[in-house]
């Protein structure tokens, strides 16, 4: 076997959701394979101080509504930005460039947020509304269906 032939396999191995590769050619095997870091992904509560108040008595219900009210009200101003494909995620234009934005980073109406890579072809998501960006709901090189929401911003 080719020693670059090897070395290009490693390659695609590494830069691919591939987990292991087995090759056999003219006699010779080979079998590349890499670990794969699991995460476990643990049930967080949109409002933790209501969820565990709930839990802990029922005479404290009035106490949880009104701990909860602000943050619905706060949450009506702010706005999802949607996945309008299926593709992969990157909020730089280069590996080694800084993201398009960061939490806390204002934006205006059309000013670029991410890319979406689909088909081996970028496209740059642009934001629809003015505000400032209060979370980024993926990670960067991970894959995003469609509507899946990318951004939250809280509009102005």
């Amino acid at each position: 076997m080719d020693y670059n032939l090897i070395k290009r396999l490693v390659k695609l191995v590494e830069s691919s959701e591939v987990t292991e590769l087995e090759l056999e050619e003219d006699n010779q095997y080979i079998r590349i394979s890499k670990k794969v870091k699991t995460q476990a992904i643990a049930y967080q509560p949109q409002f933790p101080v209501a969820t565990q108040q709930l839990q802990s008595s029922q005479s404290k219900e009035v106490e949880v509504e009104a701990k909860t009210t602000p943050k619905e009200e706060s949450k009506a101003n702010v706005h999802e930005v949607l996945s309008p494909m299926v593709g992969t995620f990157y909020r730089a234009p280069a590996p080694d460039a800084d993201p398009y934005v960061k939490v806390g980073d204002s934006v205006s109406a059309g000013s670029i947020l991410c890319i979406v890579e689909a088909m081996k072809l970028m496209n740059e998501i642009e934001s629809d509304v003015s505000g400032k960006i209060v979370k980024i709901l993926v990670e960067n090189g991970k894959p995003v269906e469609y509507n899946q929401p990318l951004f939250l911003i809280q509009t102005n």
